[in-house]
């Protein structure tokens, strides 16, 4: 019987390994949420107020009917109610299921037309 020479090391397995342990370690490292530290603030006396930006809601029910942070607004009064607003708000829109698609296309074609950019669309997980 002869004896074979040892002379290098097979490494695609430990490639392997390594690779499905980087797709772990990236897949679970979006699940961990930013900010969990909690931290016993100080007080101090004088206190600087931010500008808190409002959150716009528009919401659109199966009917069409158009609502602006629960109170319901016209499709031609959209466009001067949402200029009470500032451009840089966060708006949120939710539209039902079974809503036409075209009145959420009009009310996307306003805010872009106004100016609105930062926009999310809710939905259910």
């Amino acid at each position: 019987m002869q004896i074979k020479k040892f002379d290098s090391i097979n490494v695609v397995p430990f490639i392997d390994i390594m690779l499905v342990l980087l797709v772990i370690v990236l897949t679970t490292a979006s699940f961990i949420q930013t900010g969990v530290i909690k931290v016993n603030l100080p007080t101090a006396n004088a206190q600087s107020k931010q500008d808190e930006k409002k959150e716009i809601k528009i919401a659109i029910k199966q009917d069409g009917k158009v609502y602006l942070n629960d109170v319901e607004v016209k499709q031609d009064d959209l466009q001067t109610e949402l200029l009470k607003f500032p451009k840089d708000s966060p708006v949120n829109l939710s539209c039902d299921k079974s809503a036409k698609f075209d009145n959420f296309v009009f009310v996307v074609d306003v805010l872009k037309t106004n100016g609105y950019e930062n926009l999310g669309i809710v939905t259910k997980k």
